[in-house]
């Protein structure tokens, strides 16, 4: 970093100053997933980037899931994961440890480093004051939730006592009584929308949206809902990009100023998007 002199350093805080002034008091859902949480480095980056953003006044909610985690956990028991059309099939033995996974362990790992990195951070899951709740999405998925309804009480009174709110989706049913696991992408979209927040960010293991899926180098840094139905259509957004992109439009058009489907492989990619002139992956608004 000696290449780095005092003056840069300043220069950097300069360009940052009016965006830590828009930001302040504002709030932020961050779907935090993927590679972000495995790497050590990554997660590094990730905590820091959050702990900083509320330093500086940034009401930041940080949703997650925990797909590998659950997946090691089921390997442990003797259980194969199954998937279709990209969800995991849940079984009544694999919901209960996809709530273990989600609710317990990695949801107050998470909490712990944050909190041991200086931040002051709480838990919750989707049942913690009926936050999330759902109903069953379709049989061949089993215990999948389509979330109904969102109570962001809980998370409202931990941003205004200065915590960091950290949520692990698994919903409480209301047409029976389970619980489910929800997609943590559309259940971030949904608390985005519930408190009225001026970003939705989903950490993903992509550049963001790229013209051609093979070349880094053809990201498209701005969409709008409209262009969404034709780049869909011409295979721009294919697979698990589709409901990623449905989800930040949906934010978008209920209010969420904007939604970023940003590359959680690049250390700090939070920090570089909030904070700075130049911004990293695809901004849907």
């Amino acid at each position: 970093m000696s290449h780095f002199s005092n003056s840069d350093r300043a220069q950097v805080l300069v360009e940052a100053l009016p965006y830590i002034q828009t930001f302040n008091g504002k709030t932020i859902v961050v779907k935090y997933g993927g590679n972000a949480m495995v790497s050590d480095e990554l997660r590094t980056a990730v905590i820091s980037d959050i702990i900083l953003l509320s330093l500086i006044g940034v009401r930041v909610v940080v949703v997650h899931g925990g797909g590998p985690e659950i997946s090691a956990m089921l390997r442990k028991i003797g259980k194969e994961s199954k998937f279709v059309d990209g969800l995991r099939v849940t079984d009544e033995e694999t919901m209960d440890v996809v709530q273990q996974v989600l609710c317990g362990k990695v949801n107050k790992d998470l909490v712990a480093t944050l909190n041991r990195t200086g931040g002051k951070a709480i838990g919750l899951c989707g049942m913690d004051g009926g936050l999330f709740q759902a109903v069953k999405l379709d049989e061949k998925y089993g215990q999948v939730g389509a979330v109904t309804r969102v109570e962001p009480g809980a998370v409202v009174d931990c941003l205004n006592a200065g915590y960091v709110p950290v949520v692990s989706t698994v919903a409480q049913g209301t047409d029976a009584d389970v619980a489910y696991n929800v997609n943590a992408d559309t259940a971030a979209a949904k608390l985005a929308i519930a408190l009225g927040a001026e970003k939705l960010i989903l950490l993903t293991d992509v550049r963001g949206l790229l013209r051609d899926p093979k070349d880094e180098d053809t990201l498209i840094p701005v969409v709008h809902p409209s262009d969404v139905p034709g780049l869909v259509k011409d295979g721009v957004i294919q697979g698990g990009m589709i409901p990623k992109v449905d989800c930040c439009v949906e934010a978008v058009r209920s209010g969420v100023r904007r939604a970023h489907i940003l590359d959680g492989r690049i250390p700090h990619s939070i920090l570089i998007e909030m904070l700075s002139d130049s911004g990293v992956g695809t901004m849907i608004l």
